[in-house]
């Protein structure tokens, strides 16, 4: 088996807080490959999106080490995590976080303007990658003339844009209705299967995550497999 995309390695996080030492994360591990599909389900407040954030190289563990693609992100400068960030992995957050006076178009092409590449290349990409999740007659649209859903496809895409081997996707149908969750459940799978991308999904949505082809529970600060877990009524 090939290493990894992502992998952690006895990770913990404490934070200290008026004197009193607060864990989070208590010794955990987790391995992701290529193409693979993962959840993390959890109680609010059980570490969910400092896991993901730690994950993502956005913060480094108290102990323990995570890599990338096979490169350890706390032997790395920030200038460096910066640029596996940009190269290896995508985000998607619960809200979209899109810049208002941006079109989508503008909005998709950011990471791939992190790294200088050619605004006319680059304007191609972000059109092919919006047509790719459905929104091919709404380019030149800023945030605000977009719905809900069509905001986290936007959101979608700018992950994407730049090939990563994985996205990290934190509560991405929290702020969604039903149906447009369905449609972005669905859309998950498709880029998934097509692009061969792994997926880590922090969620409480316990439909996606069946959807997915892991489980994993986070309590008590540590990370358990789950090979049935309860479905909402």
């Amino acid at each position: 088996m090939s290493d990894p995309i992502l992998l952690a390695e006895g990770v913990s996080r404490v934070y200290t807080e008026a004197g009193h030492d607060l864990k989070v994360l208590d010794n955990l591990s987790f391995t992701l490959q290529a193409g693979e599909r993962a959840a993390i389900v959890g109680q609010s407040g059980s570490g969910k999106s400092t896991l993901l954030n730690i994950l993502g190289g956005l913060d480094l563990p108290s102990s323990g080490r995570v890599s990338v693609g096979g490169k350890d992100l706390h032997l790395q400068s920030e200038k460096s995590r910066a640029r596996i960030r940009n190269e290896k992995l995508g985000f998607v957050y619960q809200f979209h976080h899109l810049l208002p006076e941006f079109s989508a178009l503008e909005n998709v092409s950011m990471p791939l303007l992190l790294r200088g590449e050619r605004i006319r290349d680059i304007k191609e990409r972000a059109a092919n990658i919006l047509e790719r999740v459905g929104l091919e007659k709404r380019l030149t649209h800023k945030p605000a003339q977009l719905s809900g859903g069509e905001r986290q496809r936007v959101a979608i895409a700018r992950s994407l844009i730049g090939e990563p081997a994985c996205v990290l996707m934190d509560e991405p149908t929290g702020n969604l209705d039903r149906q447009t969750a369905e449609d972005v459940q669905q859309l998950i799978e498709e880029l998934n299967q097509s692009l061969n991308i792994a997926f880590v999904i922090v969620t409480h949505d316990l439909s996606l995550a069946h959807r997915t082809g892991k489980v994993y529970e986070l309590r008590d600060g540590g990370l358990f497999q789950q090979h049935e877990i309860p479905v909402e009524d």
